[in-house]
């Protein structure tokens, strides 16, 4: 096989620059009004039309694995020593809250495949209650089909970011969320952060040599989760890496899009709006549960089981004036649970002999 040639690096780095901008564009769009993870989604919405449309998108795999590290590093970072204390302190809740989302997944993936035909891998992916990033990079990393399981985790992430704050708000318990200030950028800051990336990336390497599920943003993720949670490192990336990651992953899963019959997608938002109606089901039975035989405040309860993005959840208990130290503690344990928990059953999943083709379910995994 001959080298690449000039030509052909000269058409990966056009289609490279179109995707990154058009990705852009529809991230900030969304993130810039404050839709909580609304650069991932903004940007998968944008790419994923574009490449609906005929334009070649496309994001390199060197590019999208250092995406997956810092990914990795920025989602270990919610972990912290005040969070794994809460996770002491609030035994029942965090057992109700396991017990709930286990739940919710095996409930959302036996609706995707009653209902909508889907196989079972592609069907538990989807169903996943949380850890979008974690699980569209797994379904990348499986073969499955991410147009199907970004469109319900997608629509999932959209309809609590906006639907969780109005409602709360007409209810009377919701303000304007608070921004934390992340501080000055100093010196110290500055030689944290050059450790943490360091360790976050010979962690993902080492996962990834180890040919660990999802190994390299799994491998950052614990490392930095490991640092932080034992209090020997505090600084966090700085939030424009955050979100241009977020808009690269986005761009990554947006590309997938090309040649989807229009059809074809009407079937996949139909079964994100049936999938998301049985998960607020299940969890709103274990949360109505919590807050009845523990007297817990039906907000911080409504917060914590509520499968957002982490961040955006965190802000609006700040806003809210909730406990930040509940709240975080559920997310953290919902994170990675189903970060810890999702490449075992997945990949066993996959293993089991697949169903005859159907033209209602998207693709199974490759062998």
């Amino acid at each position: 096989m001959s080298p690449p040639s000039s030509h052909d690096y000269r058409t990966t780095l056009l289609r490279l620059a179109e995707t990154l901008a058009i990705g852009t564009v529809g991230g900030m769009t969304l993130g810039l009004v404050g839709v909580p993870a609304g650069y991932l989604s903004g940007s998968i919405l944008a790419v994923s039309a574009a490449a609906l449309s005929g334009r070649p998108m496309r994001i390199p795999p060197p590019f999208a694995r250092t995406i997956f590290v810092l990914l990795g590093i920025s989602l270990g970072a919610v972990v912290t020593p005040e969070t794994l204390t809460g996770m002491a302190s609030y035994p029942l809740s965090i057992a109700a809250l396991i017990v709930g989302m286990t739940a919710v997944s095996f409930g959302g993936t036996a609706y995707l495949r009653a209902v909508h035909g889907w196989s079972t891998p592609n069907a538990y992916l989807a169903s996943a209650p949380g850890a979008m990033s974690q699980v569209l990079v797994l379904g990348a990393e499986l073969g499955a089909d991410l147009r199907a399981i970004a469109i319900v985790q997608s629509t999932r992430v959209v309809i609590v970011a906006i639907g969780l704050p109005t409602g709360l708000a007409l209810a009377g318990l919701a303000g304007p969320a608070i921004r934390p200030d992340p501080g000055p950028l100093t010196l110290h800051v500055i030689d944290e952060l050059a450790i943490l990336v360091a360790a976050g990336a010979f962690g993902a390497w080492l996962a990834h040599r180890l040919r660990l599920p999802g190994g390299l943003l799994f491998g950052a993720m614990i490392t930095s989760a490991v640092l932080h949670g034992t209090g020997l490192i505090h600084a966090v990336l700085p939030w424009w890496i955050t979100n241009a990651a977020g808009l690269v992953l986005g761009a990554i899963i947006g590309a997938r899009f090309a040649n989807t019959p229009l059809r074809l997608l009407t079937d996949y938002l139909g079964a994100a709006f049936g999938s998301f109606a049985v998960s607020v089901a299940i969890a709103s039975v274990f949360a109505a549960g919590v807050v009845s035989l523990l007297s817990m405040r039906a907000a911080e309860v409504m917060i914590a089981y509520a499968p957002g993005s982490v961040d955006a959840m965190m802000l609006l208990a700040l806003g809210l004036h909730l406990d930040p130290v509940y709240v975080g503690a559920h997310h953290v344990v919902r994170i990675f649970l189903i970060s810890l928990t999702a490449p075992l059953v997945a990949r066993r999943i996959a293993r089991k002999p697949k169903p005859p083709a159907s033209t209602r379910e998207p693709p199974s995994f490759q062998d």
